[in-house]
């Protein structure tokens, strides 16, 4: 029987320990708090994140993560972007040479502004970072969790290693497709939650669908410009993990990023106002600043994301809002503005 170890237990990590389990994978789940990892294990359930969904018999939930990634065939990383980097270096002693990695978190690393694989391959030894693959796709996890029919992507420069999460994943309620594009997988998956967060504001504001179509039209257009320029594929983010994640995100309340942008100008509250009152992270608010940093490098414009940032640091919405409708008229398909 496949040995899996998924570190991180948010709502999408269970998620993906429910998906495989139900495959007959064992699944060992990592849940940092060891209280937390506890009560999952004795209650069969995770109540912070994915309440209602039971967990099947062959997961595995502990506080040891050494425990949880040693002698695992695959380790799915499923944790919050800023600290990949701490959890795969505690992990990385650990995990078999032969294994293969699977980053399905998104989010871009302050600082360096690495992508979580970029991350990860720092991190980890020979061989299994050899055997890196981004997971990313429109994937709400409670959908998933309850079956309800998704589709994903996976990413690697390794062809057997996307083949083997790919068949690793499929089930009948979840079709998953593999590329090579691992710069364009994770950049729209990371990039979407951006835009989702500027189309909750739009909606918190009271503007309507056409609003949502052009925030999400052109936010599409800055996540291809960035992306393009840092090396992947135009037809990726026309995919899965572009134009499908992003539709996703921005259309649900469940999305973390959405809610978060709605809440703001829905309540008037400050950006650290509604953090306070959440348990998961919202990677869009982290992300737009360090995608400003990466479009300055380019000499590209990301005027969603500029506009975000500042909203963050105070400024009017509805100022905002008015500066991104009076830029200077260009033609649609100018791909450096």
């Amino acid at each position: 029987m496949t040995e899996v170890a998924v570190v991180g237990s948010g709502a999408w990590g269970t998620t993906l320990a429910l998906v495989l389990a139900q495959k007959g994978v064992r699944v060992r789940l990592w849940e940092h708090v060891p209280a937390r990892a506890q009560v999952m294990q004795r209650d069969r359930v995770n109540d912070t994140f994915l309440p209602g969904v039971a967990l099947p018999a062959q997961v595995l939930v502990t506080a040891d993560l050494a425990a949880a990634v040693t002698d695992a065939e695959v380790v799915f990383f499923v944790v919050p972007s800023q600290q990949m980097r701490a959890n795969a270096g505690r992990a990385a002693p650990f995990i078999a040479p032969a294994a293969s990695i699977v980053s399905a978190s998104k989010g871009l690393e302050v600082g360096t502004r690495a992508r979580m694989t970029e991350v990860l391959r720092a991190e980890l030894p020979p061989g299994p970072r050899d055997r890196l693959a981004a997971l990313s796709g429109p994937n709400l996890a409670r959908e998933v969790a309850e079956g309800k029919p998704a589709a994903s992507v996976v990413a690697s420069a390794d062809a057997a290693t996307a083949q083997q999460v790919q068949a690793l994943l499929t089930t009948q309620r979840l079709r998953l497709y593999s590329t090579d594009d691992v710069v364009g997988v994770e950049l729209g998956g990371t990039l979407k939650n951006v835009i989702a967060i500027a189309i909750g504001c739009a909606d918190g504001l009271g503007f309507g669908d056409n609003t949502k179509a052009a925030l999400m039209t052109r936010g599409l257009a800055e996540i291809v410009r960035l992306a393009l320029a840092e090396g992947g594929h135009p037809l990726t983010l026309a995919g899965l993990a572009g134009l499908g994640d992003l539709i996703a995100t921005c259309s649900s309340a469940l999305s973390r990023n959405y809610s978060l942008g709605r809440e703001m100008t829905s309540t008037g509250k400050s950006l650290a106002e509604v953090q306070a009152g959440r348990r998961s992270v919202a990677e869009g608010v982290l992300t737009a600043r360090v995608a400003v940093q990466m479009s300055a490098r380019h000499g590209i414009e990301l005027p969603i994301a500029q506009a975000l940032c500042r909203f963050f640091d105070g400024d009017n919405a509805q100022d905002l809002v008015n500066a991104l409708m009076q830029r200077d008229l260009r033609p649609e398909r100018d791909h450096s503005l």
